[in-house]
């Protein structure tokens, strides 16, 4: 009867050797100090294949990391991307200082369906209406971004105001050059304003 029961345990012994090994194998490193080590333990990461990032081809949705050239110019369907015509109409007082010493140069600007009033008192008239009927929004610029970059150069020492109303909104808008940002606003509305400016 012996005989029968050590056999079968022969035949055992090899299946719970390689189960042994298996679980010391499970095992990583040595116990934390007042810790024990386990064969049930994981390890503390483990990724399958199915978890291993993929390159994955961009959706529609994604916004490019990058901008390219064709990425600079404006949307065309957006608001503001492209100037929309007026009537014409303003009545615009502006004073234009070429100097902080200088005396005030004073201008009277009357437009009537984009042709300057005979009322106008304006160095480039005729220029400053047309501006006016394709662009009004020229005098009522969006603020510059508190975040926004500007250079840093000195277009001049040049400042202007300009006031009154344009296709019957009132303006009130300042100009100077002081920096890259505030010469491109000078620059767009120079035919108003009634100078070019420049650093004297």
């Amino acid at each position: 009867m012996r005989s029968r029961l050590v056999r079968p345990l022969i035949g055992v012994r090899p299946l719970i050797a390689v189960l042994a090994l298996a679980g010391l194998a499970g095992c990583s490193g040595t116990p934390a100090p007042g810790g024990s080590s386990s064969a049930a333990s994981a390890p503390a990461s483990s990724v399958s294949p199915s978890d291993s990032p993929t390159p994955s081809k961009p959706t529609p949705t994604q916004v490019p990391t990058t901008l390219g050239p064709e990425d600079t110019a404006p949307d065309p369907s957006l608001p503001g991307a492209k100037p929309t015509p007026g009537q014409g109409n303003a009545e615009l007082s502006i004073t234009v200082l070429e100097s902080a010493s200088a005396a005030p140069q004073n201008y009277t600007l009357v437009c009537i369906n984009g042709a300057p009033a005979d009322e106008s008192k304006h160095p480039t008239a005729n220029a400053a209406c047309t501006a006016l009927k394709n662009n009004p929004s020229l005098l009522s610029p969006a603020p510059i971004k508190s975040d926004q970059a500007c250079t840093q150069q000195f277009g001049g020492p040049q400042t202007a105001k300009v006031t009154g109303a344009v296709d019957g909104m009132e303006v009130s808008a300042s100009f100077s050059r002081t920096d890259g940002c505030q010469i491109a606003l000078w620059d767009a509305a120079s035919a108003i304003i009634g100078s070019s400016g420049g650093a004297a």
